[in-house]
Formats: C-alpha cells, structure tokens, sequence
C-alpha cells in the first residue's frame, strides 16, 4: 500500500506521508526536524526570586482551582 503524498507548508516540497515519522503530518521530515526547541538546561536557570514567584504563584492558582471546584452554592 503506497504512502500517502503530501506538500510541506514550510518548503512546499511533495514528501510520503509516512506511520512513525517525526514532526508534524503536514511537514517533511527535514523541515520537522529544525522547528523542534531545545531544551538545554532552561529549567535549572531560575533565581531564587524567580522560584519564590513561581511557588506563590502556583500556590494562588491551585487556591483559586479548589475554590471553583468545591465552592458550595447556597
């Protein structure tokens, strides 16, 4: 059974369609391949302030989505 064929909107190459292949389904494997970020570390690179902020920040959010969920109307 032959693969389907599809143009990539990056390029506008014709490319197969195949099952497995990496990236996104209307895009060649070439171009697929160089839109993908890297993460290198990224993560690891917060200040303390910035890690207290996001805590507090976390902390409101999840606050904020238990109230919704378990407010009791009367």
């Amino acid at each position: 059974m032959p693969f389907p064929i599809k143009v990539c909107v990056v390029c506008k190459e014709e490319f197969e369609l195949k099952p497995d292949k990496p990236g996104f389904a209307n895009r060649c494997p070439e171009c697929s391949v160089e839109e993908e970020p890297e993460e290198t570390g990224a993560k690891g690179s917060m200040s303390a302030e910035e890690r207290q902020a996001q805590r507090e920040a976390d902390a409101e959010r999840r606050k904020a989505i238990r109230d919704l969920l378990y407010r009791k109307d009367r």
